[in-house]
């Protein structure tokens, strides 16, 4: 997948809109999910407020976290209808945040020049050049600028509808290990460090898999 398709990817996250908050860590609907994740960021984030980039942010539902705990987030997602959803969940708890839409590989200029944090959430597995999106990440930190991406290395299964055409050629489809993500940041950050995240309620149920989070600092 040299060239992404950027069409066929948009419209497969069109179609999964309407029902991706119905996951337990999408939605965040279950108080007690809520408030694992909303913990976890504030552990993760410097003290706010600070200008935070959720990139691949979908309906937005860490994006609003970003923002109750007083930070100046602006989402970023390919997905026209990702993006709605965020804007109106935003708006709907009364904050005036920017989403865009655009490749969160390259984030557009619109978003900023410059930020404090970088966020991305099980978004390196869609990822044609996962190395250079993360070269660019890092460049785009302020001094001291921290890099959050959470992530894991899932089961899959041939037996599941295809994500799109060439996906088979993704370097890291499935997800990716604590291990290579680390190495792939070390040339570009001060420190670098993972975080374990196996706790179920994460995720509304237990998990079989690796999930981490990587906290990379500029």
């Amino acid at each position: 997948m040299a060239e992404p398709d950027f069409e066929s990817i948009s419209s497969y996250w069109d179609a999964a809109a309407d029902t991706f908050d119905d996951e337990a860590d999408h939605g965040l609907r279950d108080l007690r999910v809520r408030a694992a994740w909303a913990g976890r960021l504030r552990s993760w984030m410097p003290r706010p407020p600070s200008d935070v980039l959720d990139l691949g942010c979908g309906t937005g539902s860490l994006t609003l976290l970003l923002a109750e705990q007083g930070h100046r987030p602006v989402g970023l997602d390919l997905s026209p209808r990702m993006a709605e959803a965020a804007r109106r969940k935003l708006a709907s708890a009364g904050f005036a945040v920017t989403v865009l839409i655009g490749d969160a590989s390259a984030p557009p200029a619109a978003a900023g020049a410059s930020f404090d944090v970088i966020l991305a959430r099980h978004l390196m597995w869609t990822l044609p050049a996962p190395e250079r999106a993360l070269r660019t990440w890092m460049g785009l930190l302020r001094p001291h600028g921290r890099l959050i991406l959470i992530e894991g290395n899932w089961q899959t299964s041939d037996d599941g509808p295809p994500y799109v055409a060439g996906a088979h050629a993704l370097p890291w489809l499935g997800g990716v290990s604590a291990g290579p993500l680390l190495d792939a940041l070390r040339p570009y950050a001060a420190s670098v460090r993972a975080e374990p995240l196996t706790d179920p309620v994460l995720w509304g149920k237990p998990i079989h898999d690796e999930r981490y989070a990587v906290i990379a600092h500029r």
